[in-house]
């Protein structure tokens, strides 16, 4: 199984990949990855960022009226097999 830490490079490196500009953020328990999503994504590009987003602990994109979309990915610092509460996609940290 992965680090947590190499996860996180694994993430990035595919949303860089695609051509976006991923921010990372640690936090205490976790690791937040955030990036803006332009408003055309060629269907490619769309699958490898999906790929990407679920290999995270946590995802989500929001929609504002001014910022546009932003993606972001949350991973649990904790190992699987260490962590007390395992949760699944989509569900914020």
């Amino acid at each position: 199984m992965c680090t947590p830490e190499a996860r996180v490079n694994a993430i990035t490196a595919r949303l860089s990949a695609v051509g976006l500009t991923p921010r990372v953020t640690d936090h205490d328990t976790y690791t937040h990855i955030e990036t803006e999503v332009p408003d055309q994504v060629p269907a490619e590009s769309w699958r490898e960022f999906l790929a990407a987003l679920v290999a995270a602990d946590w995802w989500g994109i929001a929609i504002g009226s001014r910022s546009g979309r932003t993606a972001w990915a949350a991973v649990n610092k904790e190992t699987p097999a260490t962590a007390s509460t395992v949760r699944g996609h989509g569900h914020q940290p």
